[in-house]
């Protein structure tokens, strides 16, 4: 069965949307949490009175800061590529294409003898598919980290803050 190269430039083309899409993520959480942070330093001498109320506040809060940092280690990761693949110089592969192939006319003319030679343009698209899928791979384990931990950072604000309604009423 004769097989079609768009079949492959679709499936690059839907990667590269999901690639778009883990950074857009990774890029939310971050600004949610520089919006928390933001009001949380803007408002520190109000929320400092909490921290004199006793050490469990300080624990909650320090407990609170490590998730915010971690979660948003986890989105800069996402935003640093992570390309340590080995494969032969590729000609779809933007690294390649700019270093490994000498001037323009060096790279056109490699570019058409592999888009002329079906087995080749099928095997350098497959990798640059595979490349690219371990890539997406590991950017939305990020994300998915970055939210778990976002996620464990607003149970410790609310916890910190039923804790403080709970002693101002009891």
């Amino acid at each position: 069965m004769k097989q079609d190269p768009n079949n492959y430039w679709e499936q690059l083309e839907r990667l590269e949307k999901l690639i778009r899409s883990s950074e857009l993520k990774a890029g939310a959480i971050f600004s949610f949490h520089s919006l928390i942070l933001g009001l949380f330093f803007d408002r520190f001498d109000q929320v400092s009175t909490i921290f004199s109320e006793g050490t469990v506040y300080v624990i909650l809060a320090l407990l609170w800061v490590l998730f915010v940092l971690v979660s948003i280690f986890f989105c800069f990761l996402c935003f640093k590529p992570q390309i340590e693949f080995k494969y032969d110089d590729n000609v779809f592969f933007y690294q390649d294409a700019a270093h490994a192939f000498g001037n323009t006319v060096e790279y056109t003319k490699r570019l058409m003898e592999v888009c002329a030679n079906e087995d080749e343009l099928f095997k350098q698209l497959g990798e640059q598919i595979h490349a690219e899928s371990k890539i997406i791979d590991k950017k939305f384990k990020h994300v998915h980290n970055a939210i778990k931990f976002f996620g464990l950072s607003v149970l410790v604000v609310i916890l910190i803050n039923a804790l403080y309604i709970l002693q101002a009423y009891i």
